[in-house]
């Protein structure tokens, strides 16, 4: 998987300013850096320049050295993790499920829709019971499709 370094150090940056139970307009101003700017550099939106980095750190009172250390195991460590893409996952799931079966019902395909919120099941005559679910789609299928 491969991670942006901006991103990271966005992500260590907000990190360490939220522990510090701090607002995006006290580090502002601390760096002296447009809030908008601090904001995009947060969400890994803007490449901060090394002075910039600098005057943000001094400002979360975090050694910039400290902040590159803690990024570079983060980057090391998503690097190990491997993805599959969702479609892969879904159809390595229902081959499975196939030999299995379900035995409680079976899905109603007029009632799935993008979410699994609208995940039922039709009893079988057996057993009534109806599955209802409220989780929403998979951060990952985001992120790949991006």
């Amino acid at each position: 998987m491969t991670v942006l370094l901006r991103e990271a150090i966005g992500d260590r940056l907000r990190h360490a300013r939220t522990n510090q139970r701090r607002t995006l307009r006290d580090i502002s101003r601390a760096a002296r850096v447009s809030l908008g700017y601090l904001s995009e550099v947060e969400r890994g939106q803007k490449e901060a320049s090394s002075e910039l980095l600098a005057s943000i750190c001094e400002a979360l009172e975090l050694p910039l050295g400290e902040l590159l250390h803690k990024v570079a195991a983060d980057v090391s460590a998503l690097d190990t993790v491997e993805v599959t893409p969702v479609d892969e996952v879904v159809e390595g799931a229902a081959r499975e499920r196939e030999p299995a079966g379900f035995e409680g019902g079976r899905l109603l395909p007029e009632l799935v829709g993008d979410d699994l919120s609208d995940l039922r099941l039709q009893p079988s005559p057996r057993i009534n019971t109806t599955l209802r679910t409220t989780i929403g789609a998979p951060k990952l299928a985001s992120t790949i499709a991006a």
